[in-house]
C-alpha cells in the first residue's frame, strides 16, 4: 500500500530543525547547507500543506500554532527513525554477527550451543533472527542463515550441516498410556500431532507414510501447530505422537523425554543448509570465526565438505 500523502522528505528535516532553533541560520549551520536553501525547503512544505508554518519578523521566526502541533508530531517520527537507523547500523562491523533461522532451528539446536562461542569470542555481539515465515531466502539481511531446503537457494553458498531423517516420537508415558503396541496401526490410530502446513520445506505425515511404506493411518483425534518448538513440546507432555527432525530431537531423546515406538525412518532428500550470500564482497572476521565454530558442531562425517 501507498504511503500518502508525504511531504517532499528533505523539506521535513529543515523544519525540524529550524522549528527546533527557531532560526534558519541556525539550522543551515546544522545541515550544512545555505540559509536560502532552507528558506526554499520551509516555503516548499509550506505551499505542499496550505499552511503557514513560521511567522516571520525582521530578526526572528516563530511557530505557528500550525507549525507547533506538526513540529511536535515530525520530531518523534524522525527520532523514531533515528532510534531504528542506530539499531540497524549498529550490527555491522567486525565485532557483530546476525544470524537467520527458523525458531525450530533457533531453539533446539543454534541456542543451546552459543554458549560455547560466546565463551571463546566474548568480544562479538551475536544477533539471532528467528522466523518460520521467510519465502525468499535470497533477500535475507543477515550474515549467515540456517534452514531446512529441499532445493538450495540460487546465488547463495550453500554448505551442508547435516542431512535428515524423520521419524515419529512421544513421551514414554504416553506409549505406555496406548499400550506399548508394536503394530503401527494400533501405534497411529490414536492422536497425531501435526505441524501446520504453513511451515515450508517441512515433511509432514502423508509423505512420511508414503515414504515409509506404511499404509496411510487415520487418527482417532489430531491437534494442529504451527509452531514446530511448540509440536515437540506437547509430545513431550504425552498429547500424541509427532513427527521428529533428528538432530532437533537427539537431547530429548537421550534425556528420555521422548522415545520412538517404532523403528520406521524416512531419510529424506533435504538438508539443513548453511546459506551466505554469494556476493564476492569483504567478509567480517567475525563472520568468519562464527563459521568456523559452526563447522566444528557438526556430526563428524558431515564437516565442511558437504556443499550442495
Amino acid at each position: 500500500m501507498k504511503i500518502s500523502p508525504l511531504p517532499p522528505l528533505n523539506s521535513l528535516v529543515a523544519f525540524e530543525a529550524s522549528a527546533r532553533h527557531l532560526s534558519f541560520t541556525l539550522a543551515a549551520n546544522e545541515l550544512n547547507v545555505t540559509q536560502g536553501a532552507i528558506s526554499r525547503q520551509i516555503r516548499q512544505l509550506e505551499e505542499y500543506l496550505g499552511k503557514a508554518l513560521f511567522t516571520r519578523a525582521s530578526r526572528s521566526i516563530h511557530l505557528t500554532s500550525a507549525g507547533l502541533q506538526y513540529y511536535q508530531s515530525i520530531s518523534r517520527s524522525l527520532l523514531d527513525i533515528a532510534d531504528i537507523t542506530g539499531e540497524v547500523k549498529k550490527w555491522q562491523g567486525d565485532k557483530k554477527v546476525t544470524v537467520a533461522t527458523t525458531n525450530a532451528m533457533a531453539s533446539l539446536w543454534l541456542l543451546p550451543k552459543v554458549a560455547e562461542f560466546q565463551n571463546q569470542y566474548d568480544d562479538i555481539d551475536l544477533r539471532i533472527l528467528a522466523s518460520d515465515n521467510v519465502v525468499d531466502l535470497n533477500r535475507l539481511e543477515c550474515d549467515l542463515a540456517l534452514f531446512f531446503c529441499r532445493t538450495p537457494p540460487a546465488n547463495m553458498k550453500v554448505t551442508t550441516l547435516f542431512c535428515e531423517e524423520v521419524f515419529p516420537v512421544c513421551s514414554p508415558g504416553y506409549l505406555e498410556k496406548i499400550g506399548n503396541p508394536n503394530d503401527p496401526k494400533d501405534i497411529f490410530n490414536k492422536t497425531i500431532l501435526f505441524l501446520d502446513e504453513t511451515q515450508m520445506g517441512w515433511v509432514n505425515w502423508d509423505e512420511w507414510f508414503a515414504g515409509v511404506g506404511l499404509e496411510q493411518i487415520a487418527p482417532k483425534s489430531r491437534i494442529n501447530i504451527n509452531n514446530y518448538p511448540m509440536l515437540l513440546q506437547a509430545s513431550i507432555n504425552g498429547q500424541g505422537i509427532a513427527l521428529a527432525w533428528g538432530s532437533l530431537a537427539d537431547e530429548y531423546l537421550q534425556s528420555g523425554a521422548l522415545v520412538r515406538p517404532t523403528e520406521h525412518v524416512l531419510a529424506t532428500e533435504s538438508k539443513f543448509s548453511l546459506l551466505e550470500p554469494d556476493n564476492g564482497g569483504r567478509i567480517p572476521a567475525s563472520v568468519k570465526y562464527f563459521r568456523e565454530w559452526l563447522l566444528t558442531q557438526l556430526p563428524e562425517e558431515v564437516g565442511d565438505t558437504g556443499l550442495v
